[in-house]
Parts: structure tokens; C-alpha cells; sequence
């Protein structure tokens, strides 16, 4: 009879999976010189209006998708006081952007106002986030058994949480903030709560909200009920100070047009919507279409269940509550594409349901019912970003990034366990991309070739010799001399002997030599004195 495995224990270890899962499914996005900044969703318009430091740096420019709005708050972070000239004509809407400014200006702060590193910092700002959340809600659930497993999976994976990951989005900060806050309160901790709430409407002001912790009901002291209502009025103190701050640096703020509309007209119009394209697509399902009326099922399941459990005494239930009301009166813009903006904008919903489910012993069918977001937020991150089939080798050191890039003259890259190489016909072309854009970088390059033939082969930098050797059926090393790029640079790989057939096929390829596991380091030169 195999052991017994003690309950508290297989939820510890289920959790831990799941936070394997999370980095596993988040380092994929991980690049060496780009770091995290896939996240940012920066595309080929925006980068086109984009701050300089983003050309003079490197970012993760997405050449087929559309650009998001973690490139705004990621700009705006390296000019958190918001007096750059480059700032509005990069970020649409600056005012409205720049309010939810708590995010943007702990990226400046840790990276010392570098604009080498702000960006690559605020990309990973929402890993972080999602960590301390996890140990926010172990704590605060308690997480001890399969439903409280349920209701954490649930919250971590939702759409909402893993959409502001996967777009370097403030909205997973806000609730972390938001549930220290509450926890705070039910806690009797009001100083300490107001300061994780006034955080948190720095960071989304729609967290003010979650202030409904703090009101009491009528049978309170009148006395409680204004000490409560001061509360309030102190965590609102620092977003109107802000805003106060924003109308008169850059003018005053639009909320933009959809953001509301008459109750429930946003969500039934995009259901019908959603609706519409599975029955026209038919089988297989639009997974993009299914996922979202998945989703908002369960943002609708969420909102019934606190209407139809009242609970006012309970703070969740309180802070449930109100986002009820701002989901019934969220506009059609809230709720258009993929993911729906409005799984992020619910998000305290999401976690008060879940608490409240807890606390209630409600059904694990409700429970799971509440969780139905869980599969668009998967499906956000189903998809990497694509890898750039031209770039060979990267390396960084500090702020000095160096890349080698194929250009005209080769095959497409081939690989196997041990090796990734490249063949040329007879003359082919790299070029060295280094950031700084505008630094002196010093690049060390060590390039293994070969030959079906002996041949002697030639590498010119920019026209000029640098390198020249015989080459044949075994790897050559060339290690070239230190090359001082600024931006970039270009190398020629030339070679006078004939190319030959891979094989007796009339199509087979000619081939005339390979470029074998190419390495590359860097270092930035100190600049000239003037």
C-alpha cells in the first residue's frame, strides 16, 4: 500500500509546481540583451515616435503585433516628473498615462535614473510583483488545503494577473498593494492601510475603491464612521496631489471616450460579439473567441455571487461590492480585443470573490466556476515572442551589449547538439550591432570556419583586412583583432576558390564555406576627455 502523503504537504508541493510553472512559462521571454522587454509590446510604429533612449538602448521591437500600453508607462519611467519635451509626442494620452505613475517612478528609482537600465527593470517589475503576491495571498487565504489551492491557482493564473505580466502592466502591482491594504484593515491596522491604498491609487487610481474596506454601516458610531471616512480621504491625499501635479506640468487628464457606459452594455455587447465568432467559425473554435467568453462567464459568475451573498459587514465583500458597480457601468473600450482590459480592471472582484467563497465554505463548483479566467491567461502567454533568425551571437558586460547579425550571402542557420553554423556560396555578410548606440564599444570576435575544400578566406571590416587564412575540412579558428563599433558595423567574408554542390541533387545548395559557433564579448571604452 503506497504512503499516505499528509494533505498540507501535497498543497505545499502543488504549489511549488506552480510557481515552477509561472517562471518557466515567464523565462521564455527572456532574452540576453533584451532582458524582459518583449513584455513591453513595443511594435514598429511606436518605436518609429519611441524616446531616444529606446534606439540608443536595447529594446524588443515586435515587427507583426501591435504595440500595448506597457511601452507608455515604461517611457514615461524615465521621465518620471514628466518635464521631457519627448515624452508627449511618444505617449498618446500623456496626462491620463501619467497618473498611474507609482510603477514608472520605482523603475527610475532602481535603476538610479540610468536609462541603460529602466527599461529592462520596469519589464521585470510585474515577475516580481507576482511573487509577493503569491506570499501576500499564501498568508492571507491561508492557503492549507484543496479549495484555498483553488482560490490561489485561481488568482495568479487568472487573465488579469498574467495579462499584466505579460504586458508589463500596472494592474498586477495594484492589486498587490490593494490586498496588503485590505488585509491591513481587517487586521486593525488603518495607518498601515491607508498607506498600502494610497500606494496602490498611485499605481491604478480605480484601486481607490477598494476604500469600501474602510466604510462602516449605519450601526457604527457616528464618530467611527467619520474616523473611517478620513481614512479614505488620506489614501485619495497623494492621487490628487499627483493629478494636481500632472494638470498643471502637462495638462488635465482625459479618461478617454468608452471607458463607461449604460449598466451591462459593455459586457453583453462584447458576449455577443465573442458569441458571433464561435458560430461563424464553427469547429475547430476560435480560441482567442472562447477563451474570452470564458472568461467574462466568470467575471459574471464573480459579480452574481457577491450580489447574491451580502455580506457588508465582511471588508472583501465590501470592496466586492464596489467593483460590482464599475463592472456593470465598464464601456465597450474596456472590454474590446484580447485580453479584454476588463479582467485587470476586476481584478480586486477576483480576489474578493475568492476570499468570500473561502470564508462562506461555498461550493467547489462555485469556487472553480469563479476561477474561469484561468484559460485566457494561459493563452496570453502561449506564444513567445519570435527569436530573430539573422542574430548568431550576443553578449553583454554592464551597459555594453554587442550583437552579430547575419546579412547578405548565407543559408539559413542550421544546428545540432553541439553546434549551430551557417554556410555561405562564396562571399557573405555580418554586421556587429552595439548599444550604447552612441558609446565606443569594444567587441572581441572568434569565428570557427570550415570548407569542403581548401580555400583561403578573407575578413574585412568596414573594406579593410583584418584577418586572411587557409580554410579546409576542419574548423579554423580566426580570432579577429578588437574592433571599436559605435552603432554598427560591418564585416565581409570573402573567398576566391569555387563553390561546390552539398550533393548530387540537381537543387542541392553550393556551398563554399560555414561559419561555425561564433563568440563575441565587449566592453565599453571610456570617452575621450574633450
Amino acid at each position: 500500500m503506497p504512503p499516505v502523503i499528509p494533505a498540507g504537504r501535497l498543497v505545499k508541493a502543488i504549489a511549488v509546481v506552480a510557481v515552477v510553472l509561472f517562471l518557466g512559462i515567464v523565462v521564455r521571454f527572456w532574452h540576453p540583451i533584451y532582458g524582459f522587454t518583449a513584455f513591453l509590446q513595443l511594435d514598429t510604429r511606436s518605436a518609429a515616435v519611441a524616446l531616444a533612449a529606446f534606439h540608443d538602448y536595447p529594446v524588443f521591437v515586435h515587427r507583426d503585433n501591435g504595440g500595448y500600453d506597457g511601452l507608455q508607462y515604461a517611457q514615461i519611467a524615465h521621465h518620471p516628473l514628466l518635464k521631457a519635451g519627448e515624452l508627449r509626442p511618444a505617449i498618446d494620452n500623456l496626462p491620463y498615462r501619467a497618473q498611474r505613475i507609482l510603477l514608472p517612478a520605482l523603475a527610475w528609482l532602481l535603476a538610479a535614473g540610468q536609462p541603460a537600465w529602466i527599461a529592462q527593470l520596469y519589464s521585470g517589475l510585474n515577475i516580481v510583483c507576482w511573487l509577493i503576491l503569491a506570499a501576500v495571498l499564501w498568508r492571507m487565504l491561508p492557503v492549507n488545503d484543496a479549495r484555498s489551492l483553488i482560490a490561489w491557482t485561481g488568482i495568479l493564473f487568472s487573465a488579469g494577473v498574467l495579462g499584466s505580466v505579460r504586458f508589463a502592466l500596472i494592474d498586477l502591482p495594484a492589486l498587490t498593494l490593494v490586498a496588503a491594504a485590505v488585509w491591513a484593515a481587517e487586521r486593525g491596522r488603518p495607518r498601515t492601510a491607508v498607506g498600502w491604498l494610497a500606494a496602490a491609487a498611485l499605481t491604478r487610481e480605480t484601486s481607490l475603491l477598494a476604500g469600501a474596506a474602510f466604510v462602516t454601516g449605519p450601526w457604527k458610531s457616528p464618530r467611527a464612521v467619520g474616523r473611517n471616512l478620513l481614512w479614505i480621504m488620506l489614501a485619495a491625499t497623494p492621487l490628487i496631489a499627483w493629478l494636481g501635479y500632472i494638470n498643471w506640468c502637462v495638462g488635465p487628464v482625459n479618461h478617454g471616450v468608452g471607458n463607461f457606459a449604460w449598466p451591462l452594455v459593455g459586457l453583453v455587447e462584447k458576449s455577443t460579439e465573442c458569441a458571433g465568432i464561435l458560430i461563424q467559425s464553427g469547429l475547430p473554435l476560435n480560441e482567442y473567441a472562447f477563451a474570452t467568453l470564458i472568461a467574462m462567464i466568470g467575471l459574471a459568475v464573480q459579480a452574481g455571487f457577491v450580489l447574491l451573498r451580502p455580506r457588508p459587514a465582511d471588508a472583501w465583500w465590501r470592496v466586492g461590492a464596489a467593483y460590482t458597480l464599475l463592472l456593470l457601468a465598464l464601456g465597450p473600450a474596456v472590454w474590446e480585443g484580447f485580453p479584454v482590459a476588463a479582467s485587470r480592471v476586476l481584478l480586486p472582484l477576483s480576489l474578493a470573490c475568492n476570499v468570500i467563497a473561502l470564508r462562506t465554505r461555498a461550493l467547489v463548483a462555485l469556487l472553480l466556476a469563479c476561477n474561469l479566467t484561468v484559460f485566457s491567461g494561459l493563452l496570453a502567454f502561449r506564444d513567445a515572442p519570435p527569436r530573430d533568425p539573422h542574430e548568431l551571437v550576443v553578449a553583454r558586460h554592464w551597459r555594453a551589449v554587442g550583437a552579430v547579425q547575419l546579412r547578405d550571402g548565407w543559408y539559413g542557420q542550421e544546428q545540432d547538439a553541439r553546434h549551430r553554423w551557417v554556410w555561405a556560396e562564396s562571399d557573405g555578410h555580418l554586421s556587429i550591432a552595439t548599444w550604447p548606440r552612441h558609446a565606443v564599444i569594444e567587441t572581441r570576435l572568434t569565428l570557427r570556419l570550415l570548407s569542403l575544400t581548401q580555400r583561403t578566406l578573407r575578413i574585412l571590416a568596414a573594406g579593410r583586412e583584418i584577418w586572411r587564412g587557409p580554410i579546409g575540412g576542419t574548423l579554423t579558428a580566426a580570432s579577429l583583432p578588437p574592433l571599436l563599433v559605435t552603432g554598427d558595423m560591418d564585416l565581409e567574408l570573402a573567398t576566391e576558390g569555387p563553390s561546390v554542390p552539398e550533393s548530387a541533387s540537381p537543387d542541392a545548395r553550393r556551398l563554399g564555406f560555414a561559419l561555425y559557433d561564433p563568440a563575441i564579448s565587449v566592453s565599453e571604452r571610456p570617452s575621450a576627455p574633450p
